[in-house]
């Protein structure tokens, strides 16, 4: 049964598995986001809370385009599990740590799916990820530029205030 399955696809294997593993990926950081989104909130930083509430629906999007694409290419996409989403951090600062580490990790694993993409002459594959390596300088531009606000910024008297306000316009045409 499963040559037969195979033989419908000119998707390989390895290229399926680390297709749905993103997709899996896109989830949990869109629930990470959601995570964000709620601490934020609770803590007072309600710009920063409509930001990941946009980043976690941008990684959804994510996971949906990514899940379509298997798809559509007569592979079988898996609805992922998402288990164990963190939801408190120590600090401000460290949930917009947390987010780029989060978006290098993204990075990494897209270039090593267009790398295996590339080996197994998978042209479509790599085509279709093309956008997401466009996709991840921004996502990690603006990452890094909302801890930069920190530095910038600082965190004493209205400091967190005014991050907080600055990071609503982050990815925006301010």
């Amino acid at each position: 049964m499963k040559d037969l399955l195979r033989a419908r696809t000119s998707l390989k294997e390895e290229i399926e598995i680390l297709l749905n593993n993103q997709v899996k990926m896109e989830a949990e950081a869109s629930a990470k986001y959601l995570a964000m989104a709620s601490w934020c909130d609770r803590n007072g930083f309600k710009h920063s809370a409509k930001y990941f509430l946009h980043q976690s629906d941008e990684e959804r999007g994510h996971m949906l385009k990514i899940f379509n694409y298997l798809m559509t290419v007569g592979g079988t996409a898996i609805s992922p599990e998402v288990s164990g989403v963190k939801q408190e951090y120590p600090t401000f600062k460290s949930v917009f740590e947390t987010a780029l580490q989060s978006e290098i990790a993204v990075t990494q694993s897209i270039n090593r799916i267009v790398t295996a993409a590339r080996k197994e002459e998978d042209y479509a594959t790599e085509n279709f990820l093309q956008w997401f390596v466009s996709e991840q300088i921004e996502e990690e531009d603006n990452a890094r530029r909302a801890i930069e606000l920190f530095d910038v910024i600082g965190e004493d008297g209205t400091g967190l205030y005014v991050i907080d306000k600055a990071i609503g316009k982050i990815g925006s045409d301010e």
